[in-house]
């Protein structure tokens, strides 16, 4: 471990507060958890595989890589079904928040020719 410049340091696995690092993951996948179940808390033990996944696919810059590329040695590449469903998601957000522009528009210049 010293080859790659790891310290490697012992804690007991019952008092896991002894390593930061396990805080610190803990928060991250508190905080996922917390954004995908949003108000219904009873449903985050259906979120915790999806939860994981993105953590585990995030880069992170203490380590400069993902979790996923330092355990299988290579990037993380989503099925190609996902990739799909993405795109259209990403499609269709977009398409609406052109649209509720252009209706604001619309609206903005409503109030002007009332004021006018």
């Amino acid at each position: 471990m010293a080859k790659y410049g790891v310290t490697h340091r012992l804690s007991t696995a019952y008092h896991p507060q002894t390593s930061g690092q396990v805080e610190v993951t803990n928060r991250g996948l508190k905080r996922i958890l917390e954004r995908t179940v949003g108000e219904n808390s009873a449903l985050w033990s259906d979120k915790l595989e999806d939860a994981l996944w993105a953590f585990r696919t995030a880069f992170k810059t203490s380590i400069g890589y993902t979790p996923y590329r330092l355990v299988y040695g290579k990037a993380c590449h989503l099925p190609l079904e996902l990739e799909h469903k993405i795109y259209w998601a990403l499609k269709h957000v977009n398409f609406d928040l052109k649209t509720a522009g252009d209706h604001r528009k619309l609206q903005l210049n409503e109030l002007n020719e009332l004021y006018d």
